[in-house]
């Protein structure tokens, strides 16, 4: 399957895992995706690790030639897409650190386990989980134009008056099918 015919899922943990996938297949296309999805918090986790923007460039680019050659590994069973690509960028940051001359470190390695880990804990993950399969069973409890509307809106984040062309409805409609749908969730929700 080329990356072109793969569908997107509206949850991204989702996306990256099939994407992934993909890239374990030999899709550029994918690999591409996934690196414009994912690039900004592995580098985020390369600098708070190194410091240095050319030390974090230069393990990020690394980071991502593991992901190409151990994609077929990745195994969505035991983490999420991000947690595992997360490991990698700390794994090769801490690596780094450790072969750089005294004179460059910034910091000695022993506080690289102080370094707040922007990935989920394993409790945390599980709150996400479970509040996301809630909202998945209310959002499928919505009619179809406002459930439609709602996904468009908040996890795509298209404007209401882009909605409003799209959907050659007009802007006062948008409003109110949204708003009375955001209200429906609300009282799902709450239950």
């Amino acid at each position: 399957m080329s990356h072109s015919s793969l569908q997107l899922s509206a949850d991204p943990s989702e996306n990256l895992t099939a994407l992934l996938a993909e890239v374990a297949n030999g899709s550029r296309s994918a690999f591409e995706a996934l690196y414009r999805a994912t690039s900004g918090k592995l580098f985020g986790i390369c600098m708070r690790l190194l410091s240095d923007r050319a030390e974090a460039e230069d393990v990020l680019q690394e980071v991502y030639v593991s992901v190409w050659h151990k994609a077929a590994q990745f195994d969505a069973a035991r983490a999420s897409a991000i947690t595992w690509l997360g490991m990698i960028a700390r794994y090769k940051a801490i690596d780094r650190l450790r072969v750089l001359p005294a004179s460059h470190r910034h910091a000695p390695i022993e506080w690289a386990d102080d370094v707040a880990d922007p990935l989920a804990s394993p409790l945390q993950y599980t709150e996400t989980t479970t509040q996301r399969a809630r909202l998945d069973d209310c959002m499928e409890q919505l009619d179809d134009r406002r459930r439609m509307l709602i996904h468009t809106a908040f996890f795509e984040g298209i404007t209401y008056e882009e909605l409003a062309v799209r959907s050659s409805s007009p802007l006062g409609s948008i409003k109110s099918w949204i708003r009375r749908g955001l209200m429906q969730l609300r009282a799902c929700l709450e239950q």
